[in-house]
């Protein structure tokens, strides 16, 4: 459990990497360019490049990020450091604590071009979570565990659409605006993607969906971790329903297990792997562009172009080994040590205001209508289809309405299943890449 006192010891380097005198440092520097003027001009010191405005972004949301994590129950349901840093960036933002001409820099920095910090970002998520899935997990979860996967999207759907009536919500509505960010992956992976993709269709910018978007997705990952929990206490009362830590009821096949690349990457299989993301997401623009030509019913974005050449690049095995390594090595550089940049960014360009008008009593309930509504159905067919109902409710569903790997972690964690983490994993990335391709069509076909 990560304590607060270790962030003062200097033989500790905790502060993203740092110990306290070098972050000191470096937060001193970051406040001499932020607030103090020179020769009567606001700003004068900063040169608003990329390396300048990551490295601005990196040391606000490692302060923010590092006192998230470390904040007893808002860590362990809220979302700790990543949430933290959005949601100080909104309130810096909304309030002016820095000043404009900063936030236009951020808003450049972060999705316009021709910087475009996401362009990088998202791209290497995906391809770096989806081609360094076990080939034979990728290929035998398509046959048996993806199914079920859609099955709770079925139930989320119906319980979201059901309840969301009630408060005057329209079946279109509810799927965009809330299946769609609780059952999409994560933030990273899912919202933030997502958000581009309604960005791009609408011509608005993405930080208008995205406000609301991460507040339902804060509200159900809450309620996926304390179900977590009830479903094992559930387990105990019914052992029938329960493999205890097993998901597959048929013993006589072996259960799938994610060992994924563990070939050490060199510098040099990140690098490819970094040039290969970039030929990917320039394929699937290309692939966008021509599809776009052709003026059929729908859009299909670019992302979940990349989303399908990643997976049958995985399936058919045409990826060496260690590009794999290298393209592991990249998603996790982004997802673990950047996700604090990216989220001070998005913070930065959003309304404060727009999340706490998101935290209603209606709201509150049709996410636990989405979440109650994916563990139903799962639980209900799980037994026909071979897996067992907790088990099932749980990966498939729990960790699809979650906040991606982090959220699988905790949802895990309260429900004592940790083994279960390579489904966990598999509805995180595979499910929230579906997720994608649905968002892209319904966006494609619905938003205006």
């Amino acid at each position: 459990m990560k304590k607060f006192k270790e962030l003062f010891d200097e033989k500790e380097f905790k502060w993203g990497g740092a110990n306290l005198f070098m972050y000191l440092f470096m937060l001193a520097v970051t406040l001499v360019v932020v607030y103090v003027p020179f020769g009567g001009k606001e700003l004068a010191f900063l040169r608003p490049n990329f390396l300048t405005m990551f490295s601005l972004l990196a040391v606000f949301g490692i302060f923010f990020g590092v006192i998230g994590d470390r904040i007893p129950y808002f860590n362990d349901y809220i979302g700790g450091g990543t949430v933290l840093v959005f949601l100080m960036a909104a309130v810096f933002g909304t309030y002016k604590l820095v000043p404009e001409k900063l936030l236009e820099h951020i808003d450049i920095f972060y999705g316009e071009q021709p910087v475009n910090f996401l362009e990088i970002f998202i791209p290497a998520l995906i391809v770096g979570s989806v081609l360094t899935v076990n080939r034979n997990t990728l290929i035998k979860s398509i046959a048996g565990y993806i199914p079920l996967i859609v099955l709770g999207v079925i139930g989320a759907a119906i319980g979201g659409i059901g309840v969301g009536l009630i408060f005057g919500k329209s079946p279109l509505d509810v799927m965009m605006n809330y299946v769609l960010p609780i059952m999409g992956g994560g933030t990273g992976a899912g919202a933030i993607p997502m958000s581009e993709m309604w960005a791009a269709k609408t011509g608005r910018p993405a930080k208008e969906w995205f406000a609301f978007a991460i507040s339902i997705l804060t509200i159900a990952n809450i309620i996926s971790i304390l179900s977590g929990a009830l479903l094992s206490k559930l387990g105990e009362k019914k052992p029938e329903l329960t493999g205890n830590g097993q998901l597959v009821i048929d013993n006589s096949k072996e259960a799938v297990k994610d060992k994924e690349v563990d070939i050490k990457a060199e510098l040099s299989d990140v690098a490819i792997a970094i040039f290969f993301t970039g030929i990917l997401a320039m394929t699937a623009h290309i692939f966008a562009v021509i599809w776009k030509s052709w003026k059929l019913p729908f859009e299909i974005h670019r992302l979940a172009f990349l989303v399908i050449l990643a997976v049958l690049l995985n399936v058919f095995n045409v990826v060496p080994d260690r590009i794999k390594a290298g393209a592991k090595k990249m998603q996790t550089y982004f997802s673990k040590h950047t996700i604090w940049v990216l989220m001070a960014a998005v913070g930065f360009g959003t309304d404060i205001n727009e999340i706490k008008n998101a935290l209603t009593v209606p709201n509150l309930i049709i996410a636990l209508a989405i979440v109650f509504g994916a563990v139903g159905m799962i639980m209900l067919v799980a037994k026909k289809m071979k897996f067992y109902p907790v088990e099932a409710a749980i990966t498939a569903g729990l960790c699809m309405a979650n906040r991606g790997g982090a959220g699988d972690v905790a949802v895990l964690g309260a429900a004592n299943r940790m083994e279960l983490m390579s489904f966990a994993q598999i509805s995180s990335r595979i499910g929230g890449a579906m997720m994608l391709i649905l968002g892209s069509v319904l966006f494609g076909l619905f938003a205006g």
